[in-house]
């Protein structure tokens, strides 16, 4: 399942949940899988993340330079 598709299943789980009518098993179900899901997404976008490069300017010869891409954590 593609990054898109699991956060879409992940949304449809939130609002089943919030809803607050399912049974306690089926509420245990869901939030197993969202939790899995969850983790899923966060490891493909920190993969995504490390991907992604910053234009720092460009070199004599016309060639870009680039710097990895980093957040600032709070």
């Amino acid at each position: 399942m593609d990054f898109e598709k699991k956060l879409g299943r992940l949304e449809d789980i939130v609002q089943k949940m919030e809803k607050g009518d399912l049974a306690l098993e089926e509420s245990l179900k869901l939030f197993e899988e969202g939790i899995k899901l969850s983790r899923e997404c966060h490891t493909r976008l920190n993969e995504a993340e490390t991907k992604v490069k910053t234009l720092v300017g460009f070199n004599e010869k016309g060639e870009p330079l680039t710097e990895d891409f980093h957040t600032e954590e709070t």
